[in-house]
């Protein structure tokens, strides 16, 4: 027997013209006649939080029945339909760490940072704020050291644009982040794409030079051409066409940056755009997204998280079914259906965003599998009716197979008031392998999860 298949290690990049551009997993990467699973190139986990604030519209979300997931999904989950296998939708947890402490006022709405540590933040409004150390921070230090970038925090909304001010005695630290490395150390969440893009392809260097490089009318994938040629020569038919297929990404999301920075340039005098951040939610959060599965490909990151909004925002939603409804106003429906109705059609198309992020997961092939078949995406939020500023039967949904460990297809179904959602933390961080025995206000595991 004659092997000639060569190995390329996992870590190889590509250099060029002062940028760095990781590769995707390819073929080639695993040593010749050696099982996947028995070799470094063993597809990876990879982990998704999302954060929308005000809850979902009573009716809309919650599957008629507990178990397997048939017939029609509920309106608000209809746009994961072509992942319904790999969708577990969970109802009647309690957010009790959105509530305030005994004998503490206010909470309410200025507690996003709970959502992935199930603690009640400190109520303070000075640098003095305490939380806890969130999932998406105890998976990528289990799992992200590896990792240029162990975890990516992305936002999509301008803390000084579009929101109330914080109040009730919270620090808006605790909406501005869903991301906390320790009970101390809130972790910025990034609304720039451009940033985004430069901290996974850029060099290190000055913010002078990153910017004077950004002006050249030569792309950085360009500039990397003799290089990728060159490892295109020495790999299979299949890996060549990974390459290429990933090379296109690269360029479709750098075309897509450029024109953002362009748009944002004739911005109207009365609106803050900052350079580089599409002006549009819709092409924002698409664009974050991308970049976070082209991060998730290239090995670059195996962690994200991202904050929808953020609480008490007014912004509305033009490419929803509901394009001049304010979101937190609309959420204060006042049991009228209409109200409500409208309030389903925002949380629709914020879920259309989720299912955007799992489609291209599914397309992207990670070994034996797609990124989707090795990711998880959580997706949820801190309040069930937010009409009536209640933080029981919250809407979660889980998307993905975690290389097998998540079963989907289901609907699991919970008693009112009495399952924390730090029960839900807990298991997934069980899933990653991270082995406590509490998170938050976690009461134990999700056993049939």
């Amino acid at each position: 027997m004659f092997l000639t298949k060569k190995h390329i290690s996992r870590r190889t990049v590509l250099r060029g013209a002062g940028a760095v551009l990781s590769l995707p997993f390819l073929d080639a990467m695993v040593p010749a006649a050696t099982a996947l699973a028995q070799t470094a190139a063993t597809p990876k986990p990879r982990f998704v939080g999302c954060f929308v604030p005000h809850g979902a519209a009573p009716g809309y979300w919650v599957p008629t029945a507990e178990g397997p997931l048939v017939g029609e999904l509920p309106f608000i989950w209809t746009p994961l339909e072509p992942f319904r296998d790999k969708t577990v939708i969970l109802s009647g947890l309690h957010s009790r760490s959105a509530e305030p402490p005994p004998g503490v006022t206010g909470a309410d709405h200025w507690v996003a940072a709970a959502f992935l540590c199930a603690n009640k933040p400190k109520k303070t409004a000075g640098a003095d704020v305490y939380c806890g150390t969130t999932i998406d921070q105890l998976i990528a230090q289990k799992i992200g050291q590896e990792n240029l970038m162990p975890s990516m925090q992305l936002a999509v909304e301008d803390p000084g644009a579009n929101s109330s001010n914080c109040g009730e005695g919270y620090s808006c630290t605790y909406t501005n982040t869903i991301s906390w490395a320790s009970p101390t150390s809130p972790l910025p969440m990034e609304l720039n794409p451009q940033v985004v893009f430069e901290r996974m392809f850029g060099d290190g260097s000055t913010a002078e030079l990153r910017s004077s490089r950004r002006k050249r009318d030569q792309s950085i994938l360009d500039s990397l051409t003799g290089s990728l040629a060159r490892l295109r020569r020495d790999v299979s038919a299949s890996d060549r066409q990974r390459l290429d297929e990933y090379a296109q990404n690269v360029n479709e999301i750098e075309r897509r940056l450029q024109i953002a920075m362009k748009a944002s340039a004739v911005a109207p005098e009365n609106i803050e755009v900052p350079v580089g951040v599409p002006q549009t939610f819709d092409e924002h959060i698409k664009l974050q997204f991308d970049l976070l599965a082209l991060a998730f490909e290239a090995d670059i990151t195996r962690v994200g998280s991202l904050l929808f909004a953020r609480d008490l925002t007014g912004r509305t939603y033009p490419e929803s079914e509901a394009p001049t409804a304010g979101f937190h106003g609309v959420s204060h429906h006042g049991e009228d259906p209409r109200r409500i109705a409208e309030l389903s059609k925002i949380n629709v198309y914020h879920v259309k965003m989720i299912a955007h992020l799992a489609d291209r997961l599914a397309k992207t092939q990670d070994g034996d599998g797609t990124l989707l078949d090795h990711s998880l995406i959580l997706y949820g939020s801190n309040m069930g009716n937010s009409n009536q500023h209640v933080h029981y039967d919250v809407p979660h949904v889980l998307v993905g197979g975690l290389n097998g460990k998540l079963k989907g297809g289901r609907h699991l179904a919970y008693p009112s008031k009495q399952i924390p959602t730090g029960n839900l933390l807990l298991s997934v961080l069980e899933k990653y392998g991270i082995e406590q025995d509490s998170i938050g206000d976690s009461t134990g595991r999700l056993e049939a999860l």
